[in-house]
């Protein structure tokens, strides 16, 4: 396992521009480079990136302002979660998770099981 805070060697830092040469600050790096130079960071961009394309194949079939009250959720090994805002939208997406489920495989999307949560509020 890698540790979290690598040094980074002097010329990584730029002056401040104060005149004062003790006070160096990083360069900024895009949250796309930090992304990708970090393994965990990375894993979880491509999972973002997942549950956000899922929720763009399924979204045409949420019918009216349901989707504004959805969420799309985690991804993992077994399938995905859509979050519900309260248990009254979470039983009309149980009632459309077969429907959903077809959708996502009949884009190729695997492992295709959907589940439905409650979003916790607070």
């Amino acid at each position: 396992m890698r540790p979290l805070y690598r040094p980074r060697p002097a010329s990584h830092y730029r002056s401040s521009g104060s005149g004062s040469s003790t006070c160096q600050v990083p360069e900024p790096q895009s949250i796309a480079r930090a992304l990708a130079g970090h393994e965990g960071l990375a894993r979880l961009g491509r999972l973002l990136h997942e549950s956000n394309r899922r929720m763009a194949v399924v979204l045409p079939a949420l019918p009216g302002t349901l989707s504004r009250v959805v969420r799309a959720g985690p991804v993992d090994e077994d399938g995905w979660s859509l979050l519900a805002a309260n248990a009254a939208v979470a039983a009309k997406l149980r009632h459309l998770q077969p429907h959903l489920e077809a959708m996502l495989a009949e884009q190729g999307i695997h492992p295709h099981q959907v589940r439905i949560k409650v979003q916790q509020q607070g």
